[in-house]
């Protein structure tokens, strides 16, 4: 990974980015992007879409999701604690000890998810972390003394952790699920603009919002675009760490290859021509199944309109929601590398129906 794009990298996943607050990653990632890129658009939500060789009658989308889950004040206690509720899929079991950043109009307010020592605690009759009893501590300790600070009910939370390298191998912090899949689009414009590519069609470089809360922004800017072909990457649970039930959740391993999924919003033509690009390349791929839907914004590209031929490209995870989200670099590279060798490969035009 060249330095210019691992500075940008840390920048990007560093910054918060959460659900229906992403407006500052965006324009981080829109400002890296705007190079390689011939125009773009945003839309009132806030996902943007870059756009090389625009105008063209066959639209091409290559997508990913640009929000992380955090938390919102939904209580504020008169002794000054904060009750939260989630947004998205946060995990209330790793909450406590966990440092986090509140804000607010006047900049971020630390705070910590505290909880009982365990010296304290009924060892007979544990209580688990639950949306009922974690809560957080500003160093307050009266409300009053809370609002003073900006934050109220409403203000957003996110944990402070923050990218690392582990083992020479791994790249581990919050939310790279999905800015990871942010980063991966915008190397894929970088290198058409690096080696001149022509395209014979509009390529659309989209990074989506509000994914986490049912795949809303995908849903606003596939119609908005009405492509022909989508290509979604996002992230995969790597299966092989302890307590991971392969008969239940397949058999997918960091860095073995990104990982191509099956399934009925999956268009089986599009599918294949991925997997032959793959093999003709030499690009290590593993296979996953999902029933009904994918669960990414896949599934909002595929039913958008009349549909749109779509297919989803994802990196294998380590402890998705969590702080320590684990992906290996040669999964990122390959990524990126099975995204671009696709589009050089792509006709103009194509037509992946079916029955014609």
């Amino acid at each position: 990974m060249r330095s210019k794009s691992k500075k940008f990298l840390f920048e990007y996943l560093n910054n918060p980015s959460p659900t229906g607050f992403e407006s500052s990653g965006q324009q981080l990632w829109l400002d890296y992007l705007k190079p390689y890129i011939d125009d773009y658009m945003t839309d009132v939500y806030g996902s943007v879409a870059g756009v090389i060789n625009p105008g063209k009658d066959y639209k091409v989308v290559i997508e990913a999701h640009a929000d992380e889950i955090s938390w919102f004040v939904n209580y504020i206690t008169e002794s000054g604690y904060l009750y939260v509720i989630r947004n998205g899929g946060s995990d209330y079991m790793i909450a406590p000890s966990k440092r986090v950043n509140i804000h607010t109009d006047e900049g971020i307010v630390k705070g910590v998810f505290g909880w009982p020592a365990i010296h304290v605690r009924d060892k007979s009759n544990e209580t688990a972390p639950s949306l009922k009893n974690i809560f957080i501590d500003c160093g307050c300790q009266s409300r009053e003394e809370v609002e003073a600070l900006g934050i109220h009910v409403g203000s957003v939370v996110t944990f402070e952790d923050e990218l690392m390298e582990l083992n020479s191998r791994y790249f581990v912090g919050r939310a790279l699920d999905n800015r990871i899949g942010g980063f991966m689009i915008a190397e894929v414009a970088r290198q058409i603009k690096k080696n001149k590519i022509d395209l014979p069609y509009s390529l659309y470089i989209v990074n989506a919002v509000q994914e986490e809360i049912g795949l809303r922004g995908a849903e606003m800017i596939s119609r908005r675009i009405k492509p022909d072909v989508a290509i979604i990457t996002d992230v995969t649970h790597d299966t092989q760490s302890p307590m991971y039930d392969k008969i239940k959740s397949g058999d997918v391993s960091c860095g073995k290859g990104p990982a191509v999924t099956y399934g009925p919003a999956v268009q089986n033509n599009l599918l294949k021509m991925i997997i032959n690009v793959a093999k003709e390349q030499k690009i290590p791929i593993q296979r996953e199944a999902t029933s009904r839907s994918t669960g990414t914004d896949t599934d909002s590209f595929a039913y958008s309109g009349e549909g749109v031929a779509s297919a989803l490209i994802s990196l294998p995870l380590k402890y998705m929601h969590t702080t320590v989200e684990t992906a290996h670099r040669d999964d990122i590279e390959n990524v990126i590398k099975l995204m671009y060798e696709f589009l050089l490969q792509l006709p103009e035009g194509h037509d992946f129906r079916y029955i014609r």
